[in-house]
């Protein structure tokens, strides 16, 4: 039975995956509110100054349940899109909660977003423009690139040289010009350096580089630093944590040094998102069949890239938990778990040392709480997953239905 991490946190409380996934429908999205609000407290204390503010990024997961809890955790919410914003004020999230953080969006949009959240942040010199025409003599914040990125996959180093976001040192000239020509008010410096670190090194290097980079704006309201936290899928080899609490303390330090330095007395934000929410979800599904081909044995299942689109898109890596009868010991093989997409591209799992899976078989996909459901699509038409939520009471509760094949045919208009 390969499940140990999952039962040392009693993950599931009183319930087997096997009985979620035959109540709720397989596959189905797990989440445990104990390690939810666990993470989310982490997040929130990481820096220990006055002003300071986690904002989660509501794009790692957009429930609105799980976005209650993280509320109620003391977090705020950046939003970048109506959908996300929509969902955070579902959640109870007020204007003043919610920084609006967007790229390459409209007119109306950047309107929206003025109006709705307490800061929006654009992230190139045309997107300041935009909104100089859409909110004459509004309040911005801008997103700066720092030149140096971070992250496990080319797709998620998200500064640097080979990236789309943010505006270069080299057009602050520019930048200062385009909001003396909108009369617009620069509020706040954002940035975000990559996705997944797990050294905080490329991280306290580009918040050094910001908050040099600010103290050429006396109007700033708002300095964030950005997410990108890593958490590690690597369970079942003991892939070591973030030092948080060493990263949190030399933020601390930095930021009240320079503060003090300087005569700064706004805020200072950080973006978390998958650190938050990725370890409380955990992706149930059912092994439909086995075959052997070529030397190689597949086993195919109903996970999808449709339901977990992170392995076909960056080739990430995700623990698997199999859960076995108890007392039944089944020999490990090299296995490749697939999905049910037709899909050359749809593996779940290359090459993986696990129990030999069988027809019937229920498995888990570990750390799948960020980027999974939020990614999920009904492409070849499948039904995405019901989420639930094991409460801090043990409860099973149901806070996302699974589709139905009316939820596929109602945007269709058919003659």
């Amino acid at each position: 039975m390969r499940s140990a991490y999952s039962t040392s946190l009693q993950f599931f409380g009183p319930h087997t995956p096997a009985s979620l996934a035959q109540r709720f429908g397989s596959p189905v999205y797990v989440y445990n509110e104990t390690l939810l609000r666990q993470r989310a407290r982490e997040m929130a204390g990481i820096i220990q100054h006055p002003g300071f503010r986690a904002s989660y990024s509501t794009k790692a997961n957009a429930n609105p349940t799980l976005l209650r809890i993280i509320r109620e955790e003391g977090l705020k919410v950046d939003a970048m899109s109506p959908g996300e914003l929509a969902l955070v004020q579902a959640a109870g999230f007020t204007k003043q909660d919610i920084c609006y953080v967007c790229n390459n969006v409209d007119a109306a949009e950047l309107a929206l977003a003025a109006k709705e959240a307490s800061y929006v942040s654009v992230d190139s010199l045309s997107q300041v423009a935009a909104f100089g025409k859409a909110v004459p003599g509004g309040r911005i914040m801008v997103r700066l690139n720092p030149g140096v990125g971070a992250g496990h996959h080319a797709k998620v180093v998200t500064a640097g040289k080979n990236t789309k976001f943010g505006v270069s040192a080299e057009e602050l000239p520019e930048l200062v010009a385009l909001l003396r020509q909108h009369n617009l008010t620069l509020v706040g410096l954002n940035q975000h350096v990559g996705s997944l670190f797990l050294e905080g090194q490329a991280y306290l290097a580009a918040a050094e580089w910001l908050l040099h980079t600010a103290e050429q704006f006396p109007t700033l309201e708002v300095i964030d630093f950005g997410g990108g936290f890593g958490i590690p899928y690597n369970k079942y080899e003991n892939t070591p944590r973030l030092d948080l609490a060493t990263l949190g303390a030399a933020l601390t330090a930095m930021v009240s040094n320079w503060a003090e330095k300087t005569g700064y007395a706004g805020q200072f934000f950080t973006e978390p998102g998958r650190y938050v929410v990725a370890e409380s979800g955990i992706l149930l599904g059912t092994v439909h069949a086995v075959k052997n081909s070529h030397g190689k044995r597949y086993v195919g299942t109903d996970l999808g890239f449709s339901i977990l689109a992170r392995p076909m898109m960056y080739d990430a890596f995700h623990d698997l938990e199999v859960y076995t009868p108890a007392g039944e010991a089944r020999p490990e093989l090299t296995q490749q778990v697939v999905g049910n997409i037709c899909e050359t591209g749809d593996v779940l799992a290359k090459d993986r040392m696990l129990p030999e899976l069988r027809e019937g078989d229920t498995i888990g996909v570990l750390d799948a709480g960020a980027y999974g459901i939020t990614m999920s699509s009904n492409y070849n038409q499948r039904l995405r997953p019901a989420e639930v939520l094991i409460t801090q009471t043990g409860e099973a509760k149901l806070i996302r239905h699974r589709d139905t094949l009316e939820d596929i045919l109602r945007p269709y208009q058919i003659a």
